[in-house]
């Protein structure tokens, strides 16, 4: 279909809209999922994340894409490619928010490498960066498995706490 932004072997991945808020909030309102941001959102600030993706389309053509299943049609996750500036470096990072019940099925995986592949290929960058808690320690072995190596941390001021992320950096 047309209005896909990417595929995967199992995943079509499509710019999220108000009508997917159910779905995005079962994943920004589950502690299991959003334990690494230390934040719960409530449903205005799943409007607003919403909206700030929708600005981000239309601004880079780039923000968080909702994965959907190819086998069932069921949203399973966000998957990021946006704009990042740390210390004053600007970067392109590839990011991913997993409904629980579709951990470890190999989906981070999947759409992050087909994410850091589009971000080499189309948007000819010659590396991308994931931002991970210390204590996230699947996004780490995902970041890992896709080839990325840690190449230091950064505080990040999230929500008015400092919290640590380690900047995993993958080449072209």
């Amino acid at each position: 279909m047309t209005n896909y932004f990417l595929e995967t072997q199992r995943l079509y991945l499509r710019k999220m809209t108000f009508n997917d808020f159910n779905d995005i909030a079962e994943m920004l309102q589950d502690k299991r999922v959003m334990y690494a941001w230390e934040y719960n959102f409530s449903n205005e600030d799943v409007n607003e994340w919403i909206s700030k993706n929708i600005e981000r389309y239309e601004k880079y053509n780039m923000g968080y894409f909702l994965a959907i299943n190819k086998s069932n049609n069921d949203i399973v996750r966000q998957l990021a490619i946006i704009p990042d500036k740390i210390n004053g470096l600007e970067h392109i990072e590839i990011g991913f928010i997993l409904k629980h019940k579709y951990w470890k099925q190999g989906f981070a995986f999947e759409g992050a490498k087909k994410l850091s592949e589009y971000a080499f290929k189309q948007l000819k960058v010659n590396h991308v960066i994931f931002e991970i808690r210390p204590m996230n320690i699947n996004s780490i072995k995902v970041a890992e498995k896709l080839g990325a190596k840690i190449e230091g941390s950064f505080i990040k001021n999230v929500r008015n706490k400092q919290m640590e992320h380690l900047i995993y950096y993958l080449s072209a």
